[in-house]
């Protein structure tokens, strides 16, 4: 019984191991202004973004609407997800940009420079 646990171990363990190493199941990150626009167009029904600021790890990004809304993105995962937030939510700090969503499970973003 021990034998066939050990080995049940190990096997997860490498291929968790080879999933890592191929990158498989991540989405690389947010790379240009022109991904975080698209990403936030087809995530959010009727917006019309206007530009983005990306962060520097690629992790998260603003995209400002043109109705003064702003759209907030975050890697969720293995993807990104996206949230509309009143442009008022989004305050500058020495770090970045912190963006109070408003909702418990999302959390609060911080858009690093």
């Amino acid at each position: 019984m021990w034998v066939q646990l050990g080995g049940s171990l190990v096997a997860v363990l490498a291929l968790a191991g080879l999933t890592w190493l191929l990158r498989l199941g991540r989405t690389p990150p947010i790379v240009d202004a022109a991904f975080a626009v698209r990403e936030a167009e087809a995530m959010l029904s009727g917006f019309d973004a206007r530009e983005a600021i990306i962060a520097t790890d690629g992790e998260t990004a603003l995209v400002h609407g043109r109705d003064g809304s702003v759209a907030v993105l975050k890697r969720h995962g293995a993807h990104f997800v996206a949230r509309r937030v009143p442009a008022d939510a989004v305050h500058e700090t020495p770090e970045g940009w912190q963006v109070d969503t408003g909702e418990a499970l999302f959390g609060p973003v911080l858009v690093r420079r």
